[in-house]
């Protein structure tokens, strides 16, 4: 079965080349486009798609609404959602990040960066790309110096192997990425970020990030 998209944008041109990309992929299916965030919220609780693909800032309602949304609804504990953003650094970026989000792109990156953020969020995986992420530490750090010293309570929990993991995933990367840089196999590191989940009880890579974050980690340079 095709995954199922419903997509947002205030942008007639952007929904346009969206739907387009989606349409030219056999294994997705998009199942609406909608101008905002109201409407992309009625879309999603009504069709309960895989994935909502989601502009950031719409009318009536933003991307990070509707995402804390469908966080607080148990009827949709399976949809994924992935934020789309035409700003290299956004004051909502970490919000998203910490609401959830399984992948956050820029709307004039690579196309296949976004069809592969849809992906990896209908597989439970996610995505941000590695130029979004090093932004987002280097400006999370710079407005928020003080939250380094409140680290997780049980980052202590970790293996040495496990933190290093919890650092690479931070970087945005996905599993395979992560893999060939530690010379370990995929699943290997999907072990290992299943134990760092139950460790540290988050609910997917996203949240991950968002630790490693307000843990001040260091974080590889990709």
């Amino acid at each position: 079965m095709p995954t199922t998209v419903v997509m947002a944008d205030d942008q007639g041109l952007i929904r346009m080349a969206l739907s387009t990309l989606i349409a030219g992929e056999s294994d997705l299916d998009l199942v609406a486009e909608v101008a905002d965030g109201e409407a992309a919220w009625e879309a999603i609780r009504r069709l309960r798609p895989n994935v909502a693909l989601l502009d950031i800032r719409m009318p009536r309602l933003d991307g990070i609404q509707v995402l804390r949304r469908i966080a607080e609804t148990p009827d949709l504990n399976d949809t994924r959602v992935v934020m789309m953003t035409t700003f290299d650094i956004d004051e909502y970026i970490f919000d998203a990040v910490r609401a959830g989000a399984a992948g956050y792109v820029m709307k004039d990156t690579d196309p296949a960066e976004i069809l592969q953020a849809l992906r990896l969020a209908a597989a439970g995986d996610s995505l941000l790309s590695p130029t979004v992420a090093r932004k987002l530490i280097d400006a999370y750090s710079a407005s928020h110096p003080e939250r380094h010293r409140n680290p997780h309570p049980r980052l202590g929990e970790l293996t040495d192997r496990e933190h290093e993991i919890l650092r690479w995933v931070a970087t945005g990367l996905p599993n395979e990425d992560i893999s060939d840089q530690l010379y370990i196999s995929p699943a290997t590191v999907r072990t290992h970020v299943g134990r760092i989940l139950t460790k540290l009880n988050a609910r997917d890579r996203a949240a991950l990030v968002a630790i490693a974050y307000q843990a001040g980690l260091d974080v590889p340079a990709v």
